[in-house]
């Protein structure tokens, strides 16, 4: 069992930012940037391009909802995505408010309090049209 599926049962707490019966999307613990999202499929898959393509065409159609949102809810040039799957054996979007390259190469990370993170993740689900 992965640590998104954890998180997916509640077993482990997150900073929800969007959720329907096949997807949720929360914030990032260890962030690139303030806003970085991270978007899951609940069904555990290790590789992107393993699932279907109706599931991938899913997973791509909620990133979209959620990446117009943390655009209206964090100031930046655009939302970078990148899926690489290295760290964490479940599928996963990382989305990613960019001012700049540097902000999406997981070289620098931002610290935030939970009140932040709490503050955060209620700012972006209430733009989730």
């Amino acid at each position: 069992m992965s640590i998104f599926t954890k998180i997916i049962t509640g077993e482990i707490p997150s900073y929800k930012v969007a959720e329907n019966d096949d997807f949720i999307a929360f914030l990032d613990i260890n962030p690139n940037a303030k806003g970085h999202t991270l978007v899951v499929p609940k069904k555990e898959e290790n590789k992107i391009f393993e699932m279907s393509r109706e599931e991938y065409s899913n997973l791509m159609d909620f990133s979209y909802t959620v990446a117009k949102a943390l655009e209206k809810a964090v100031p930046c040039n655009r939302i970078g995505m990148s899926v690489i799957g290295l760290e964490v054996p479940h599928v996963h979007v990382h989305l990613i408010p960019i001012n700049k390259m540097a902000d999406i190469q997981y070289i620098q990370k931002v610290k935030l309090s939970n009140d932040e993170f709490v503050a955060l993740a209620k700012s972006i689900a209430d733009k989730i049209e």
